[in-house]
């Protein structure tokens, strides 16, 4: 049979349509419709609310003339509205643009700015941030009020209350499938590692594969509980908003991480699984005993930013929790590959598990490959456990590139594959484990700090000659800046000072912790040698 006999099989409507993770809250609104599908303190609400929730927020976009591409950002916490745009702001064919909230107000407008948001939907709490925002930005997006019932709060910049908006729509509204899987469903900004910002744009496609790859990576059953202790903004909560809704599980929403609350909720809602960086876990261990809750049963947290220690897991195992360590990026949709957990593992010493356990691993069921290659001659290092070289990646959850940046786009695509910037060795058994990273980020509590960032703000200051920021161990955060600074002649400067000048130039959790006054250690070209400085951070 001639190969062109396979090919004269044309792709029409009744075997082909776009992958988009929108269509399983349609299928769990049908099939479990009476079931919870979302707790907020005293609120409970269905999966056929949520779905008629959701539907007429798209309305309510495309009543306003907003349509495929338009770009509606959020400033939200993990409340019922941020749930529900996740949703309806792509039904109405628009792009998610979800604003970390602990950002400045020149970042944001900047993002505002950049993404040309059409509307951005705020909680009330944030709306001091976004006013300053406002004033630093050419954009001048409609503002629509969030006024959560478990924070209210009077502060308002006369924007359209958001349960107003709702109903201006319909749920009878039949909104439109994306025109193709490739299209645009969510923009996220990267922390600005190497200056500016950069827009990474998801595709409906790669959202509703790695919400799937969710599924089987946290081994998750039918009707899951889901405790929102990690950002929706971060990588749309790494898609956790479509993977529990694909299981019609229950999410059960959380404003602030707060050790008594998780405990609570976890006790009170069944909650089997929660995602977060070390530093949840931290806040879940440094409970008082007399402030937890027994738990229902094993709860998997899915945790990445770095490592847990070994202490740390084997507290969590005691408490009854079950860990799963991934890595990834915001460019590949947040974890993309997974420390697959091998069953004869359980039988090493606890040292050696920790040990097995610090690997990033391999990739996820719906990452088509991952490599650690020499970034230049763009060949795989020796599974040694040795040899660095640059974590590549390549597949379907991988952004569809950086929003209004081709140089970018092209880099980072450079030989077929995703250089995410990471440096790691390659194991005998094929999983990956970092060692560096290539643009000196800071990870703390989750959150990418740029150590340029900081730096540029630190050299602001009158009195600073030379600047250089480092990641400083810390117990709580996992990492915190850390500067070591050279004054200029006959000028004097304290750590409380530069510290406080910091922080009114960028977000206080970006500011250093640590100031160190000394000479610093140069090359013969004059480069300031950061592993050194790391090597006295770190003892």
């Amino acid at each position: 049979m001639a190969a062109s006999d396979y090919d004269a099989l044309p792709r029409v409507p009744a075997n082909h349509q776009p992958l988009t993770p929108l269509l399983f809250l349609e299928r769990s609104a049908a099939v479990f419709p009476d079931n919870v599908a979302v707790v907020h303190g005293r609120l409970r609400r269905s999966y056929a609310e949520l779905r008629e929730r959701s539907v007429k927020l798209a309305h309510a976009l495309h009543l306003r003339g907003l349509r495929r591409g338009d770009t509606v950002a959020a400033l939200l916490p993990n409340t019922p509205a941020m749930l529900e745009c996740h949703y309806g702001v792509p039904m109405a064919g628009c792009v998610l643009n979800s604003i970390n909230t602990r950002l400045d107000a020149a970042t944001i407008a900047y993002i505002l700015d950049h993404g040309e948001a059409r509307i951005v939907i705020v909680d009330r709490e944030f709306i001091p941030v976004l006013r300053a925002a406002l004033l630093q930005c050419a954009n001048r997006p409609e503002i629509i009020e969030v006024n959560d019932s478990e924070a209210p709060s009077t502060e308002t910049m006369g924007g359209l209350d958001y349960e107003a908006l709702l109903d201006e729509g319909s749920a009878d509204f039949a909104w439109p499938l994306p025109e193709d899987e490739w299209d645009a469903i969510a923009l996220n900004y990267t922390s600005g590692t190497t200056g500016r910002p950069k827009g990474v744009v998801y595709h409906h496609r790669g959202a509703q594969l790695l919400a799937l790859g969710n599924v089987l990576s946290s081994s998750m059953g039918r009707h899951p509980v889901y405790l929102w202790t990690l950002p929706m903004f971060h990588c749309n909560g790494w898609c956790f908003p479509w993977t529990i809704t694909a299981m019609a599980g229950t999410h059960v929403c959380l404003r602030a991480v707060r050790g008594p609350a998780m405990w609570s909720l976890i006790a009170e809602h069944g909650v089997t699984h929660m995602c977060g960086a070390p530093i949840v876990m931290g806040t879940l261990l440094a409970t008082p005993q007399a402030e937890r809750r027994p738990l229902p049963g094993s709860v998997t947290f899915v945790v990445a930013g770095a490592p847990p220690p070994e202490a740390v897991l084997a507290a969590m195992r005691e408490a009854g929790f079950a860990v799963l360590h991934v890595y990834g990026l915001t460019e590949c949709y947040g974890p993309a590959v997974t420390n697959e957990w091998n069953l004869g593992w359980n039988h090493v010493p606890p040292a050696d598990q920790a040990r097995l356990m610090a690997r990033q691993g391999v990739r996820y069921v719906a990452l088509e490959a991952v490599d650690v290659m020499e970034p230049v001659a763009m060949m795989p290092v020796p599974a040694d456990g040795t040899t660095m070289g640059e974590v590549m990646l390549q597949g379907n959850v991988v952004m569809k590139g950086y929003l209004k940046d081709k140089s970018a786009t092209d880099a980072a695509f450079a030989g077929g594959w995703f250089h995410t910037g990471d440096l790691a060795v390659k194991h005998p058994d094929g999983y990956i484990q970092l060692r560096d990273r290539s643009k000196d980020i800071i990870i703390s509590g989750g959150e990418n700090i740029s150590s340029i960032e900081v730096e540029d703000a630190l050299y602001k200051h009158p009195a600073v000659a030379l600047a250089a920021v480092v990641a400083q161990p810390d117990e709580k955060w996992g990492e915190v800046p850390c500067a070591f600074v050279e004054l200029k002649a006959g000028m004097n400067a304290t750590e409380a000072e530069l510290i406080a000048h910091c922080r009114a130039l960028m977000a206080s959790f970006k500011a250093p912790k640590r100031v160190m006054f000394s000479e610093l250690p140069k090359t013969s070209t004059g480069k300031i040698q950061k592993h050194v400085l790391r090597n006295l951070v770190r003892g």
